[in-house]
């Protein structure tokens, strides 16, 4: 499995301004869904930013996002760890497959794959 991208999710009771702030940095703003924005550099694009007012699908907001290229095989290879899954693999309405894995240290990483 190859990993495509990782980014930090931070979770904000403003998202205006942690775009602006973010958008100050030299990122731009790749999408909105309203709930979630992401935020990526113009000159490399895996350097991104994705700033969550609360998941749409899930009951708690991840702090890493890891975009890899087979998101099953991700899935059975944390599950064969004994890794606490917090959201099942699911395919979401906006297009992309993923699920919650708890790490050892008690984050939330978004395990995802785009359909």
């Amino acid at each position: 499995m190859r990993i495509r991208r990782a980014a930090p999710d931070i979770t904000t009771a403003d998202q205006v301004a942690s775009s602006r702030f973010y958008q100050a940095l030299g990122f731009r703003e790749e999408m909105n869904l309203g709930w979630v924005v992401n935020l990526v550099s113009p000159s490399n694009p895996t350097a991104q930013v994705i700033l969550i007012t609360k998941d749409a699908a899930a009951a708690v907001n991840p702090d890493l996002s890891v975009e890899v290229d087979d998101v099953n095989a991700a899935y059975e290879a944390v599950r064969a760890t004994g890794a606490e899954i917090v959201h099942p693999i699911t395919d979401e309405e906006w297009g992309v497959r993923r699920f919650f894995v708890r790490d050892p240290d008690g984050k939330i990483v978004n395990v995802v794959s785009h359909r």
